[in-house]
């Protein structure tokens, strides 16, 4: 007899952290986004560097982009495919393996100038490889077509990782390079391919909750679908030539249309709930990015393209997984759907530590304790989810009464 989901995952008698795909993913990221800061930092502030193949600061591009995105897009996809097509999830040891080879992968990463360059990159990728390839799987025999969209950006995201270590053997600052570039613009595109699902549809189920008459847009219109190509378009115009003024224009011209696509989504009906208005601010960073970096291209006076980029990576990126990872945890753990004060606090250090990294770029004079209270606001978000968030990653899901 076929076992659903949920007896598939009571019948795993081991730990509970590996019975369902977002446990170890989500808690791994987030202890890994703490550590790796704690290193940059010491390394910024001239302590021991890192025996890592990378310069300093594209490894800490990678292994923010790569590394701790890498682990949330894995807990998000073998959660999220499972209802997707159906099929069972992923669960007990074979989680366990996936778990283990991404970590393999950021000891491999960290330590890389000790081995090969060649052996780095193929232990690197093997853990994308092996999600896409599951993905792939669960996908083709749930008949889930429509997904498909999203593994075929998961393995562009691989292969931006691929030019990432590309751009390091040529003796590059790959943080500066194409594979970076391509990996964020993909990464962005799944915040807004995903996001454009999530947000209206977690917005219209809490305002109808709360009995208010306001109503997002239904997802993926006409001027979503519009919005989404020329996001793609101009993204990828940006990854292939990222200093012309042209790209400048076109990226003011997404930051327009993300931003009439987000106000259509009624964030501001939210404000009374965390949970909700977090993935309305989180998806705000994409248009205030795109506006960054276009102004970042055309007036470079003004702002330079890394505090720019910190936008997207730190803001966008950052501030979204974290409203994700703390939605789904409570929901999947049982608990009810509100962000309480630690909750709201993880969502504030995460706002002040991309203000932080902006004010640096403003004032240069005052740049490294800026970097440095950045740090601290970042750690005590990833951290801070690891210490409200993990106890109930570790155990088991509360039977029903």
């Amino acid at each position: 007899m076929a076992q659903s989901s949920a007896e598939k995952m009571r019948n795993w008698s081991g730990p509970a952290v590996l019975s369902f795909g977002f446990r170890p993913f989500f808690l791994l990221g987030a202890l890994w986004a703490a550590l790796a800061m704690m290193m940059w930092i010491v390394m910024l502030s001239g302590g021991p560097v890192l025996p890592t193949r990378f310069d300093p600061i594209s490894w800490h591009a990678h292994e923010f982009l790569f590394g701790y995105l890498g682990a949330i897009m894995a807990g998000f996809l073998l959660t999220a495919v499972p209802n997707w097509t159906g099929r069972l999830p992923v669960v007990g040891w074979q989680l366990g393996g996936l778990a283990a080879i991404w970590l393999v992968g950021r000891i491999v990463v960290m330590t890389s100038a000790l081995m090969p360059a060649v052996l780095v990159a193929v232990v690197d990728l093997f853990f994308p490889l092996v999600l896409g390839a599951v993905i792939l799987r669960e996908i083709v025999a749930g008949k889930n077509w429509r997904n498909l969209v999203v593994l075929a950006m998961l393995a562009v995201f691989a292969l931006a990782n691929g030019l990432f270590h590309w751009n390091a053997a040529q003796g590059e600052v790959a943080a500066h390079g194409t594979g970076l570039r391509l990996g964020l613009a993909m990464a962005l595109m799944m915040v807004s391919v995903i996001g454009g699902r999530v947000v209206p549809s977690f917005t219209r189920n809490w305002l109808v909750k709360a009995g208010s008459d306001a109503r997002p847009a239904p997802p993926m219109q006409r001027f979503d679908k519009a919005t989404l190509l020329v996001t793609l378009a101009g993204l990828l115009i940006w990854v292939v030539w990222p200093g012309r003024p042209v790209t400048g224009i076109i990226l003011l011209i997404i930051a327009i249309l993300q931003t009439a696509r987000l106000i259509r989504w009624k964030g501001l009906h939210t404000k009374a709930e965390p949970l909700v208005w977090v993935l309305h601010a989180g998806y705000a960073f994409v248009p205030i990015g795109a506006l960054a970096v276009g102004v970042s291209i055309l007036f470079p006076q003004l702002l330079g393209m890394a505090a720019a980029q910190h936008i997207w990576m730190a803001g966008a990126i950052g501030l979204m997984t974290l409203g994700v990872m703390t939605r789904a945890t409570l929901g999947h753990t049982g608990q009810n759907l509100h962000a309480g004060p630690a909750t709201i606090g993880i969502y504030l250090a995460i706002i002040g530590s991309v203000a932080m990294r902006l004010s640096a770029s403003a004032l240069p004079d005052m740049a490294m304790p800026l970097y440095g209270l950045s740090a601290v606001f970042w750690i005590t978000a990833f951290g801070g989810f690891a210490v409200v968030y993990g106890p109930l990653l570790m155990r088991p899901k509360p039977a029903r009464v």
